[in-house]
This record gives structure tokens, sequence and C-alpha cells, in this order.
């Protein structure tokens, strides 16, 4: 048997590639830190590009069933409550112009569906328990060692394993990840908690000076999702960290009666920094590869994260099966694709930051620009180039 494709990190995106690659007849073996494969819960959004990718490796249905599709999405200020705009992502219109919809799901729903796929597959091997510290190519396999002292041999090696991978910091050197200042806290409320004024079919986005609040339904509806997020010093490592309600409390202590009120809800919140780095146009040597937030970590403001990992996937997964084992070659083709299209993510995703958080004479010329000019019948045409997705292989 042939020696399987190392994945680093099995994310939404070491497993999208796992599948990916899978499917196209290559053995993986996926080597996962923790102690099991699994996700931590957290609402994302996933725009047509992302559905895209879903129905080509045929777990669409499956998402689907899990997925809730609004019906808006929404911007209000997040003082006086005034909507700034909205985008009608369940209208006829934008479902017939993108051909794939626009949801939200539950990042433990989408992970748990990639995962199930994998299991299935033969040719897919999960390791968990193997955080991987180190690899040596040797220019015909790639030897990786994880914490725990084993040693892992095959054909290639690609990091999916996130912001702080530790096979990014080997392969390129180049320091730790831009933090960016903004500090995001999400929670999860049982729909019931809410009352039904506040839990509109839509996901809704409260924006002010430096800050900004946004909740939508999950499932079926039957959960909320809240991030709040605000410009901060504090700074601590990773996703699952609690956060302290009175540092929400005193940052939105002039929002919107309903965005406190909704606060006020939550006694227990987790806290994570946004970071990301600047676009790069080179993340192969050798055997040796990067997917997802290893390399081109973003910011969330545009929704992609999860998509431009997916998006990886598939695009690594036809580019090895069409240079037939040349990896190197394969992996350079891979990232000439990919770099130009994650780079302009990346910059959007800042710039929409400071869109969301714009205040005073910046608020104001953001919505003489950006939210007054009148319907045009095209609801999101001025994210085609982004939710057209990519071609197929």
């Amino acid at each position: 048997m042939a020696s399987p494709i190392l994945i680093a990190g099995g994310g939404i995106g070491g497993l999208a590639a796992a599948l990916a690659l899978s499917q196209k007849g290559f053995p993986c073996s996926v080597l996962e830190q923790g102690t099991k494969f699994g996700e931590i819960g957290a609402g994302i959004q996933i725009g047509p590009n992302a559905f895209q990718m879903f129905k080509r490796l045929g777990i669409d249905e499956a998402i689907s069933a899990l997925t809730f599709f609004p019906e808006f999405l929404i911007m209000r200020d997040s003082t006086s409550g005034a909507e700034l705009t909205r985008i009608a992502v369940g209208s006829p219109a934008f479902r017939a112009r993108y051909k794939h919809p626009y949801g939200v799901i539950y990042r433990v729903d989408l992970h748990h569906v990639l995962l199930e796929a994998c299991q299935r597959s033969p040719r897919i091997t999960l390791r968990p328990q193997q955080k991987v510290v180190e690899f040596a190519d040797n220019g015909e396999r790639v030897l990786v060692t994880t914490e725990n002292g084993e040693t892992h041999e095959g054909s290639a090696l690609i990091g999916a394993d996130g912001l702080w991978s530790r096979v990014r910091a080997q392969l390129l050197n180049d320091g730790p990840p831009r933090v960016s200042g903004h500090i995001a806290y999400r929670a999860v409320l049982p729909i019931d908690q809410v009352p039904a004024e506040w839990r509109p079919p839509s996901v809704v986005l409260w924006g002010g000076a430096k800050h900004h609040f946004v909740h939508y339904p999950l499932r079926h509806g039957d959960i909320l999702n809240l991030v709040a997020v605000f410009h901060s010093n504090r700074y601590e490592e990773g996703w699952n960290t609690y956060g302290d309600p009175n540092e929400l409390t005193e940052f939105f202590a002039h929002a919107h009666p309903q965005v406190k009120a909704m606060l006020g809800k939550i006694d227990a919140w987790r806290m994570w920094v946004l970071c990301d780095r600047e676009p790069i146009s080179n993340w192969s040597c050798g055997r040796v590869t990067l997917l997802g937030d290893a390399a081109h970590p973003m910011l969330q403001y545009l929704a992609q994260v999860a998509a431009m990992a997916i998006e990886d996937a598939y695009v690594l997964a036809n580019e090895v099966a069409a240079a037939a084992g040349d990896f190197e070659t394969a992996f350079l083709k891979y990232q000439q694709q990919r770099y130009l299209r994650t780079g302009r993510v990346q910059l959007t995703a800042r710039f929409f930051g400071e869109i969301y958080h714009a205040g005073g004479a910046t608020a104001d010329v953001r919505n003489e620009i950006f939210f007054k000019a009148p319907p045009t019948g095209k609801p999101g045409e001025s994210m085609a180039w982004l939710y057209d997705g990519i071609a197929p292989s």
C-alpha cells in the first residue's frame, strides 16, 4: 500500500483535505493533537462558495439538514438601533444569482459531518493525541515526530494545524501571527430565553465605534448564537478561554438597550483573540505545504475562514491527482491557484472590520458611501467575486 499523505490537524480544513484526497484515491493519515476529533462550539456563517464545495465533496445534503438559512443579513447602529442596511440572502434573486444558498451552522455540526464522511472512507486513518512538533523531508518521504515521541512516515505532509501551526513555524520561520487588538466573546442561548421580537430569522449585526455585536439562530432555530467583538489589549492565545462578563458590560455601556439586554443574559462567555497575517505567495517546500489558517490566517469579518480552507482542500486534491505523485509540482500549482484569492480575503476582512467598527464622522462617511444606495434587485452583487466560488477541476 502506498504511503499515506500526512495531514497535521483534524479541524475543518484537515478533514476536508483528507476527504477530498481520499476521493481522488489517495490514502491519508490525519494527526490530531486533541484526545479526540472534535470542534469548539460556535456558530459560523457559510456563503454560497462554501456550499459549492459541499456539493463537490458530496456532503451538501448532510450539511443542509443542519443549517439555518437566514432571510436577511442586517446591520444596525449599535447605539441608536437604526437599520443601516440589509441584504436579502434568502430571496429567490440571491439563490438564482449564486446557485447556492447562504446559511449559518454550528461549527460542531459542520465538523461532525466532515468527520463522519472521513470515518466512512477506508483510505482515511484518524489518529488523535498526535500533536506534530517537527518534520523532516528527505526528498522521497516525510517523517513527522509528534509530541508524545511517535514518528509517522508519509509521502507528503499538509500542515492544516491552524493559526499557531507548528508546520508553518518550521517551514517558513516567520514568527507569530499578527494580533489585531480585537477580542471576540461568543456564547449560545436556548432560543426560549430570548423574546420573539429579538430573534428574527436573520443574521443581525449591531456595529459601533470599535465594537460590534452579532446574533443569529442555529440548527433549526433552537439556539441563538451570540458574538461580541471589541478592541482590547487583552491577549491570551487560543480560543477556549473564559471571558469576563464585566468587561463586556463596561465596553457596551452605551449600546442600544436590546444589545445590553441580550448580553446580560449570558453569564459564561468564551473569549478568543482575533489574529491574522500578511498575505504570502509561497507556503510550500518540497513535499510539505500548508492549508487554511496555517497558510493564510484571516480575520472573521468576511465569514470565510472555513470556506477558504475547504476551497484549499478541493484545489489541493485536484492538483495532487493531476501531478500523479509529483507532490512538489502539485503543491506549487495549488498555492499558485490560491494565494491571490485568499490574500484578497485576508485584506478585505481587515477592511470590513473597519467598516463594522467605524464611529463618528467615519461612520457617517461609511453610511453615505456604502449604505445609502437604492436596492438594485441583485442582493449581494458586490460579493460576486467571492460568492461565485471557484471553477471546477
